[in-house]
């Protein structure tokens, strides 16, 4: 059977890979587009499979909000080059779009959703379509759906949507509420307040400054003095409301806060990669690296 130009196209657009890849697959199957369709999913699954050791720890940050809530999503790749794609931009944009329309608490349950397309895929069948159309790892590490329980709900997205942040702000405005969440973006404090601290994370610090005083010799309550007073300055440091202002030094942003008359409900903050153990390689070799992996890859 003779495979026409518009045969390749249709079978691209129901599963994103490449036109020789799809006019193989098609004459493969002499002309049936929906057992090509089968056989490109199975072949892209297999390639996910295989890539899905490699850390991904580029990516990109994207979020949406709606009048009773915002959704924001971690999409993760293995190089800043394709973090930069206008396909792999437009799955973690969708993928927002999903999360917030169906309320997605994270990225498992949100893997699971319906894509919304013709064929009834899900997002992750989608997103290992993708990784067999890239060539690289690529996950879907974080999702978390914010409702909104203020009157304002702040976004902002740093360096090219590598780090993006909600904070919803009961009174106050909207340049408030994204102030906060510009500052939470460029500080990264750990917790709201003391109170919403990780009690582990405070015991770990108290246990590392307490053996620090040890070390001055000084008597033990003059030690408890000096633990006392570098805890403070542990939990101003790294919690919001105790953080001096990013755009006013002379001011903590509780004060901020409490002299607009509003109220920091909670933030959340997602940053690429944060977390991650990134493998650091020489860039010409990682390229040669992966242009013999794909070499050896079938079709």
């Amino acid at each position: 059977m003779q495979i026409s130009a518009s045969m390749v196209k249709e079978l691209r657009e129901r599963t994103g890979a490449g036109m020789m890849e799809c006019k193989k697959a098609l004459v493969e199957t002499d002309g049936d587009i929906d057992l090509a369709v089968e056989n490109l999913r199975k072949a892209g699954q297999a390639k996910a499979d295989k890539k899905a050791g490699r850390v991904a720890a580029e990516g990109v940050v994207a979020m949406l909000s709606a009048g009773d809530g915002a959704a924001i999503v971690e999409l993760n790749c293995e190089t800043d080059f394709v973090s930069k794609q206008e396909n792999f931009q437009a799955f973690a944009a969708h993928a927002a779009e999903r999360a917030l329309a169906e309320k997605a608490a994270d990225a498992q349950s949100l893997g699971g959703l319906a894509s919304d397309g013709a064929d009834g895929e899900t997002l992750e069948e989608r997103r290992r379509a993708l990784v067999a159309t890239i060539g690289e790892n690529i996950t879907l590490r974080r999702a978390a759906y914010v409702p909104r329980r203020g009157d304002h709900m702040g976004m902002y997205v740093h360096q090219g949507a590598r780090i993006g942040v909600l904070v919803d702000l009961e009174g106050g405005s909207e340049e408030l509420a994204r102030d906060i969440a510009m500052h939470v973006a460029a500080v990264r404090p750990l917790a709201l307040d003391e109170q919403a601290l990780d009690p582990q994370v405070l015991d770990k610090e108290r246990e590392i400054l307490r053996a620090q005083v040890a070390e001055s010799g000084k008597p033990p309550e003059i030690q408890e003095k000096m633990l006392t007073g570098r805890i403070s300055k542990f939990l101003k440091e790294n919690t919001l409301l105790g953080q001096p202002f990013v755009k006013d030094p002379d001011q903590t942003v509780g004060k901020l806060v409490s002299a607009a008359g509003a109220r920091v409900i909670g933030f959340t903050r997602f940053e690429v990669g944060e977390g991650i153990e990134k493998k650091t390689e020489n860039f010409v070799e990682e390229v040669m690296a992966q242009v013999r992996e794909r070499e050896k890859e079938p079709g």
